[in-house]
């Protein structure tokens, strides 16, 4: 007999045996209609918090963010700066008088700008050309610093010959000389180097400080004296062929002077000093070229230069770090079997959780996601999020906390969603117990057989989490039981767990999902001629891993996949990861590795009918890769087609109707194999 960890099903399912049929479920359209919290920014006092409210307008089909403000205590919610234009990225003087933002208001792009609190004015501060970054206010808030692209020329091998006055030419040709000369959402890079700069907090020009052909930035940090900033940078001579091998540096906010503070094999990033400027928290690991590596804390103590780490005895990633009011204790988050801890760390490496329900920053799919910021005393603000909602603000000290907002009440109160249940089970392969969530479409009756779906995360080093999902939910107020894993290689289970599927990926991960489906039959309210599969990225190439498998599924749906590990190494903007960390040699020294793990070298087993979707902008995993698939499949004549999503990055779903596109693109061509209830 199958042995699997669940509640009963009447405790699971009973909610729904007795649910309001006629209650509205969930639609394709409520995606316009969703609202997220991000970036909560609590106020050195702990009294206010500024967070990006972020909504989806049905009349540019695009997401706009905009600030609001809430009381620690739930009070005084409002906006203040919202409109058609966005703004992010809100982070408070050190006296809490002012905050600083981003924001592309009046068509200048990106640009800084400071709000007076006590008053409401504004003031433009910048006149950029590209972007700014990482914006940090020094300790007496007389100055901001910021790092931005600063734009190279382009390196020509010919000079052109004279345009006559007039002439219609063709665009002139482009050069290419770096490794990674593209970036998925971004486009073909502008040629230039991310550098350093300090600009007056009441307006003026911005001052460069950094210098050289090296990306400087990330998060920025002052000591308290104002005299230096400390950031994290790759100014190694092979940064470009080995782009995870950052150290912390300090640089004079005056001169630009730069001295190196670690020196080691991976990437160290992330600081942030103490409030007595002795010591510097900050998250790396030693590179040891796994396909996945645990971010540690590790705090530099300026005064003896002793490096300790103090999280060797979790083995989990650390997902942040923020000095929590006092230069003793650290306020950390990370993963822990799908779902986002805070938790309280001091200097002993002792390890107290807080809270365990952040997340839900993204509406899409239920991946693990949330940030947090900590005030001067102590207290700290996080997005919170729950099953059945995207994330709100809450607000905590110790282990108490507080929902300060419920952003998709009037949305989401008075519908009926799928409930979200997590289920383990064992896998066929190894000893290993594997977890997922199970979500019953609304008006379940544990007395009928419905359809099964698997959904299959992307990655493949990431989780899911019991969040909220739009694309979950849609399945399931379609009439499907769906059923999303954490199959051996997802994180959040312990260094060991992920790197399961180290050099061999895919291949245990495929038994994970297929016991879990038998897990699932086993429940006995699902129709086994009713099978159906669908996965994005990473989870594109189970998907496709799998239909090269088994023939058990209905019908399946690849978004964004990976199918030929030869052609995607050398086509993707990802070189460097997938032959240094994912293969032991290049393409051309180990052929047969990199075929072998090739969804594309079982595509003469595919029966299945197959759907493939991905996005014509896609460098992640460009589109090729779905072309190569379908037509192969084509020439095997299986039932196939492709969904090209114009304009559409790896992102796929990035744009609110994409989304909606995507969803309902699936769960039509599963319509097709899919049984009338009573057949």
């Amino acid at each position: 007999m199958k042995r699997y960890i669940l509640l009963t099903i009447s405790a699971f399912f009973g909610a729904f045996a007795s649910a309001d049929n006629h209650l509205e479920t969930f639609i394709n359209t409520d995606v316009f209609e969703l609202e997220v919290a991000t970036d909560p920014q609590i106020s050195p006092d702990g009294r206010m918090i500024a967070y990006v409210r972020s909504s989806n307008d049905i009349m540019t089909d695009r997401t706009r963010a905009n600030i609001w403000l809430v009381s620690s205590d739930g009070a005084d919610h409002r906006p203040i700066l919202s409109g058609t234009d966005s703004y992010s990225s809100p982070r408070w003087s050190h006296d809490g008088t002012r905050l600083a933002y981003v924001s592309s208001a009046e068509g200048r792009g990106p640009q800084i700008y400071v709000r007076w609190m006590d008053t409401g004015q504004t003031a433009l501060l910048s006149n950029l050309q590209s972007a700014p970054m990482g914006i940090s206010w020094s300790p007496d808030d007389s100055h901001i610093a910021f790092s931005a692209l600063v734009a190279a020329a382009e390196d020509k091998l010919v000079t052109e010959p004279a345009r006559p006055d007039g002439a219609d030419w063709a665009p002139s040709v482009k050069v290419i000389k770096e490794l990674n000369y593209r970036a998925d959402g971004r486009g073909y890079l502008e040629a230039g180097n991310f550098q350093i700069f300090t600009l007056p907090a009441e307006g003026g020009t911005p001052r460069q400080i950094s210098q050289g052909e090296f990306n400087h930035g990330g998060k920025l940090d002052w000591t308290p004296d104002g005299s230096e900033i400390i950031f994290s940078g790759n100014l190694n001579e092979d940064w470009r062929e080995r782009e995870r091998n950052s150290d912390l540096w300090s640089m004079n906010a005056i001169t630009g002077e730069m001295r190196q503070l670690t020196h080691r094999n991976g990437p160290d990033y992330a600081p942030t000093l103490s409030p007595d400027g002795g010591r510097i928290a900050y998250l790396g690991y030693a590179d040891q070229l796994m396909g996945y590596h645990n971010s540690q804390v590790n705090v530099f103590d300026l005064n003896s230069g002793i490096i300790t780490q103090l999280t060797e005895g979790l083995d989990r990633s650390i997902d942040s770090v923020e000095w929590a009011g006092s230069s003793s204790h650290l306020l950390i988050s990370f993963d822990d079997f799908g779902k986002r801890i805070i938790a309280s760390l001091d200097m002993e490496g002792n390890l107290l959780p807080l809270v365990s329900d952040v997340g839900g920053v993204g509406i899409s799919r239920p991946y693990t996601s949330g940030n947090f910021s900590v005030a001067t005393d102590g207290a700290y603000a996080y997005t919170a999020g729950r099953p059945d909602r995207p994330a709100d603000v809450a607000a905590g000290r110790g282990g108490s906390a507080v929902r300060l907002t419920d952003l998709n009440a009037d949305l989401l109160n008075h519908k009926t969603l799928g409930k979200v249940r997590g289920i383990s089970w064992p896998s066929s392969v190894g000893d290993h117990d594997i977890s997922g969530w199970l979500v019953a479409p609304p008006g379940f009756d544990e007395a009928k057989e419905y359809p099964l779906l698997l959904e299959i995360h992307g990655g493949p080093f990431t989780a899911y989490g019991p969040h909220f999902s739009a694309e979950v939910q849609l399945y399931a107020a379609a009439g499907y039981v769906v059923l999303y894993v954490n199959p051996r290689g997802s994180t959040s289970y312990g260094y060991e767990f992920a790197n399961e599927i180290h050099h061999n990926y895919p291949s245990q991960d495929y038994d994970d999902l297929m016991s879990g489906v038998d897990a699932v039959i086993d429940m006995g309210f699902i129709d086994e001629e009713q099978l159906f599969v669908t996965g994005g990225s990473g989870g594109g190439v189970l998907t496709a891993w799998i239909v090269g498998n088994t023939d058990r599924f209905s019908a399946a749906a690849i978004a964004k996949p990976v199918i030929n590990w030869i052609s995607h190494a050398l086509y993707s903007d990802i070189p460097e990861g997938v032959t240094r960390y994912w293969f032991e040699q290049l393409p051309w020294e180990d052929f047969e590795a990199y075929w072998a793990r090739s969804p594309l070298s079982l595509v003469g087993n595919v029966t299945t009918p197959t759907l493939l979707l991905t996005g014509e902008a896609d460098y992640r995993t460009p589109i090729a890769e779905s072309e190569q698939y379908f037509q192969a499949l084509k020439l095997e004549q299986v039932d196939t087609a492709m969904v090209r999503v114009p304009e559409a990055s790896h992102g796929i779903a990035s744009r609110p109707s994409h989304q909606i596109a995507k969803v309902d693109n699936i769960l039509a061509w599963f319509a097709r194999y899919r049984n009338a209830p009573g057949e």
